[in-house]
């Protein structure tokens, strides 16, 4: 649109010429995504509560551009309980399932919960087949891991001012940021917990604590604030055309990053009389925006904006490891692990530290006798050792929860 839209040629991208060579083929591409007769477009989520909300979000912005041919497939569905812990899995997945968003009407399909990782082609065959159970240890719950706590309180005793949770999409980050708020907030730390993930899952974790403020960067809100910002100081000065070139620029893509750049640096520097906790977005929406630093002042000179003084201290703020600590969260498997590892390699190339892992929703320290969570249990160990190593030890692991609320957030210190 953007491209179909300018006359002026202004444009973060390069030179309008050279995307306009492209933009039939970007037209052609959104008529064959939309083609039922060649095109399914299929949306997998686990069934869950939060997942199911980031699908029907996926959904509707597809559904924007024209794509409506879609399916949904549910991955990991258990089948049976036989304890404690598999009962309430099973019931939280039920109780998604029969509540599920209703942008997410179209056909749909299920995906037993497996014994095993589905890699390598001879877990394949068998995905695609039966699913015998691969013979665990029923008592070898993982036992010498580091329970949360630790990591809140050294957190809390090395006086961070700003902390990140970041990871894979669905990984518990929210969740993970939702607890270290409660516990610093329960040690009196006035905390602010903000989100810049599009799906905004705070708000359904909980409505509010002592001592803590929440918020969320709404991106649309902040372009427009910034647009209006910039329009309003280049009215006084430039002519009628330069206004309208500037209006041009203020429409590309880059604005956004702009304006959603600094709505965050300024949460960020509450940091100042309180700690700041920040819900990342799973596309690591935010560290482009931290790779983007050396950058941004360019780009705002260009658009005629302002460096706030917030963006100014930013970046020094981020690399100071006696202020900021990124907290990587991942879940014991194999692709999450992985990801994880270029995200941490990503940070250290930014010059931001990184000490604590987060092993999320593990098996292998939840009390089950059910053969398949126990067998899946048996499988965590690799990548839980592969984060003990990754992480110098520096790692902690939370058993398998379902939706985490204000009042079971108390939870994860067992």
């Amino acid at each position: 649109n953007f491209i179909a839209e300018s006359t002026h040629g202004a444009s973060c991208l390069g030179q309008l010429a050279g995307l306009q060579d492209k933009k039939e083929m970007y037209k052609y591409a959104v008529i064959n995504l939309a083609d039922k007769d060649k095109t399914t477009l299929i949306l997998v989520s686990r069934p869950e509560t939060t997942p199911l909300l980031e699908a029907e979000r996926s959904s509707r912005e597809l559904s924007d551009l024209g794509i409506n041919n879609q399916i949904l497939i549910i991955n990991g569905v258990l089948g049976e309980a036989s304890d404690d812990l598999s009962q309430k899995i099973l019931s939280g997945q039920q109780h998604a399932l029969e509540n599920m968003p209703q942008g997410l009407g179209f056909k749909t399909y299920t995906i037993p919960l497996r014994s095993y990782n589905v890699l390598g082609l001879d877990k394949i065959r068998a995905f695609l087949s039966s699913d015998d159970y691969i013979s665990a240890d029923m008592e070898s719950k993982l036992t010498d891991s580091k329970s949360i706590n630790v990591l809140i309180d050294d957190i809390y005793s090395a006086g961070k001012k700003v902390i990140f949770t970041m990871g894979k999409g669905g990984v518990g980050k929210t969740s993970v940021a939702a607890t270290i708020a409660v516990a610093l907030a329960k040690k009196g730390v006035k905390v602010h917990l903000t989100s810049t993930d599009p799906a905004d899952h705070l708000s359904y974790v909980f409505a509010g604590a002592e001592n803590i403020t929440l918020s969320h960067i709404d991106e649309k809100q902040e372009l427009r604030d910034y647009q209006n910002e910039v329009l309003a100081k280049v009215r006084e000065t430039m002519s009628d055309d330069d206004v309208a070139y500037i209006e041009e620029d203020l429409r590309s893509p880059c604005t956004q990053e702009i304006a959603v750049f600094r709505a965050f640096a300024e949460i960020v520097d509450k940091a100042e009389n309180e700690i700041v906790i920040i819900d990342t977005a799973p596309t690591g929406h935010t560290l482009l925006l931290l790779d983007s630093t050396l950058s941004y002042h360019r780009e705002v000179q260009r658009t005629k904006g302002e460096t706030p003084i917030s963006v100014q201290r930013l970046l020094p703020r981020l690399r100071d490891e006696k202020q900021t600590e990124v907290v990587i969260v991942t879940l014991p498997e194999a692709t999450p692990v992985f990801e994880a590892m270029r995200l941490s390699e990503d940070l250290s190339r930014a010059g931001i530290n990184n000490k604590w892992w987060v092993v999320n929703q593990s098996l292998s320290v939840a009390d089950t006798s059910n053969p398949m969570l126990a067998a899946r249990a048996d499988a965590e160990r690799t990548w839980i050792e592969k984060v003990q190593q990754i992480s110098d030890d520096n790692f902690v692991v939370i058993p398998w929860l379902q939706e985490p609320s204000i009042q079971n957030i108390g939870d994860f210190k067992d």
